[in-house]
């Protein structure tokens, strides 16, 4: 039973209970707000105050989302303001499409602190040390393509991407791969991957009525739960617990932080499996996802533009040299975010907000997707431009709020510097080793260019492409 199923069911089941808790709440309502009365405005930022879609009963605003709530969202924005509050379900949500705001909420409103496993293994000096890793896994990579350019074959781009990202990240954290070129354990790992994305993109009923969470009745969490279990059968048959690079590092952590880590009555070993166990839905379903579909958007767009720079062994070293690289990595970014949000934060006090009063237990979203095609912000918006950004300081590892595809202020993504040296250093080798054309004589005008919606925002249609030796 899908979202949409379920939700009728509870307008109808719903009601009674509505209707008893309504009555109970209305017996001490006077000292809490109604919705319509949940902000102040004292600024000059959106005088008239955040605008509220008309909720339906129970299911509030729910409904409003439709199946690209990034787009659904968007519109709404132009009609009721870029900060807007809805109703989901029993969460009061603020959705924020403003840089401005966003910039009060990221850098002076959020008080959580990156998570320390990733803050440790990915400092410059800790990637600086590995620079040789990540060029020997794209010689991996592009050993494989030229084996599709020998044997005539199409190059699935997302795919390679796919491979090299994560083999790149077993190294960086496990000094190992985890897939070999000829092995089936890639495409394994990538369907847990798209099975947990595909589950964490659902609207789950239990984050927007807390009351049915003990049930899980759509069966997220439990098959969430399925495929990170057969995720750690696969890390565990290459022996990533008994890594050095994760012991040590974790050890040492655990020893320089007794206090944070509260370890008074918890073997080292322990913690070492408690930390890595948590991070590693982020690290390797997150880390290899948004990596590989930014390289396969970047690599779509610039089948539509002339690349310079042919005919030359790229290294890390050489990507300051190429500016165009960058501000085409830049631009991908803007208008192709890694998420179509940013992870949602609960409000732990009343807390003002840009002259906006948000209240205590209420959910900030932040609509990355919307802020990148912004018409206020963003010369044609829609149409991809890396000029834009030639001469401009703006960048994403700065403090740049019209572009935070990796977030922002204390809860950037701890993976961002890795990220970017991935995704340039690939994008560069792919594109100065070989020319690329469409398949089947399809043009870069009548290819599919569509989003497939979730956590992460992949193409619709993978892109499959032939190597040409230039």
């Amino acid at each position: 039973m899908d979202l949409m199923s379920y939700l009728l069911c509870l307008l109808v089941a719903w009601t009674s209970i509505y209707i008893i808790v309504s009555a109970r709440r209305s017996k001490s309502s006077a000292g809490n707000w109604e919705l319509g009365e949940l902000f102040s405005c004292t600024k000059d930022v959106q005088t008239s105050g955040p605008g509220t879609p008309v909720p339906f009963p129970i299911v509030g605003n729910l409904l409003n989302l439709g199946n690209k709530p990034h787009q659904s969202l968007a519109n709404l924005a132009k009609i009721y303001g870029r900060v807007m509050s809805l109703k989901l379900g029993c969460v009061t949500t603020v959705v924020i499409t403003s840089a401005t705001m966003v910039k009060e909420v990221l850098q002076k409103k959020d008080q959580t602190l990156q998570k320390i496993c990733n803050s440790h293994i990915f400092t410059n000096q800790k990637l600086d040390s590995s620079t040789y890793l990540r060029h020997q896994k794209v010689q991996d990579l592009l050993a494989n393509v030229e084996q599709s350019y020998q044997a005539g074959d199409v190059v699935d781009i997302g795919q390679e991407a796919f491979r090299t990202t994560l083999n790149l990240l077993s190294n960086t954290t496990f000094s190992m791969d985890l897939v070999e070129p000829s092995s089936d354990t890639v495409q394994e790992f990538k369907e847990l991957v798209r099975h947990m994305m595909e589950e964490a993109a659902k609207p789950n009923l239990v984050d927007y009525f807390p009351v049915v969470r003990k049930i899980d009745p759509q069966g997220i969490r439990r098959r969430m739960a399925i495929h990170f279990g057969k995720m750690i059968e696969v890390l565990d048959k290459k022996g990533w617990m008994a890594s050095s690079d994760v012991l040590d590092t974790l050890l040492n952590i655990s020893e320089d932080n007794n206090n944070v880590l509260d370890i008074t009555h918890i073997d080292h070993l322990e913690i070492c499996e408690i930390c890595v166990y948590a991070e590693l839905q982020d690290l390797f379903v997150a880390g290899t996802n948004t990596t590989a579909n930014t390289l396969e958007w970047a690599m779509t767009e610039l089948l539509h533009i002339p690349v310079l720079g042919k005919d030359k062994l790229v290294k890390e070293s050489d990507i300051a040299r190429l500016p165009y690289l960058q501000v085409v990595v830049k631009e991908t970014f803007r208008l192709h975010p890694a998420v179509p949000f940013l992870l949602p934060r609960k409000v732990e006090v009343d807390t003002e907000i840009c002259g906006f009063i948000v209240p205590k237990d209420a959910q900030v979203l932040v609509n990355v997707w919307a802020i990148g095609r912004d018409p206020n912000l963003w010369e044609n918006p829609n149409l991809f431009m890396p000029e834009r950004f030639l001469g401009s300081d703006m960048d994403v590892r700065d403090q740049n709020f019209e572009l935070i595809s990796f977030s922002a202020g204390r809860r950037i993504c701890p993976g961002l510097l890795l990220g970017i040296r991935m995704v340039q250093l690939m994008l560069a080798s792919l594109i100065h080793s070989y020319d690329w054309k469409l398949e089947d004589g399809m043009t870069p005008e009548n290819m599919n260019v569509e989003e497939k919606v979730g956590v992460t925002l992949p193409k619709a249609q993978p892109l499959r492409v032939l190597p040409i030796h230039v």
